[in-house]
């Protein structure tokens, strides 16, 4: 089997601060979310390299961004101690779910995309149930 050459391809820019988190959608693989301290979620094309989307709402960096399975909507793990629900193709925080008493520096959906979980300077892992209710 061949070794991958690993070969710089681009460098996509926008953000202000420091970037902490890179995620490729699920599925294709078309969108890669980026979160970043200047406290913005990027939506970018990797293919063209063009930013889609900017999703703003925490009020500090965001520390982690996580994919849905579906890949329609992502979360996003913030320093203000909160985590918010995106729908992805709006751009709309569908909600913010407060509960960590610190930073809050992971997060990922279950497969089965029912299940949040979310970890924090708090010293907690918090495990969110994402169904309609």
């Amino acid at each position: 089997m061949e070794q991958p050459s690993f070969s710089h391809a681009r460098t996509l820019q926008g953000h202000s601060r420091a970037v902490a988190s890179v995620k490729f959608s699920p599925g294709s693989g078309e969108l890669l979310a980026t979160a970043a301290a200047d406290q913005t979620v990027r939506l970018w094309n990797h293919a063209s390299g063009q930013e889609v989307r900017q999703l703003q709402g925490h009020t500090q960096g965001i520390s982690d961004v996580c994919w849905s399975p579906g890949g329609q909507y992502l979360c996003t793990a913030s320093d203000d101690h909160s985590l918010k629900f995106w729908d992805v193709e709006t751009g709309t925080c569908l909600r913010t779910l407060q509960g960590h008493t610190n930073f809050v520096f992971c997060c990922s959906f279950s497969p089965q995309g029912n299940v949040l979980a979310s970890g924090s300077f708090d010293e907690t892992l918090r495990m969110w149930d994402v169904r309609s209710s």
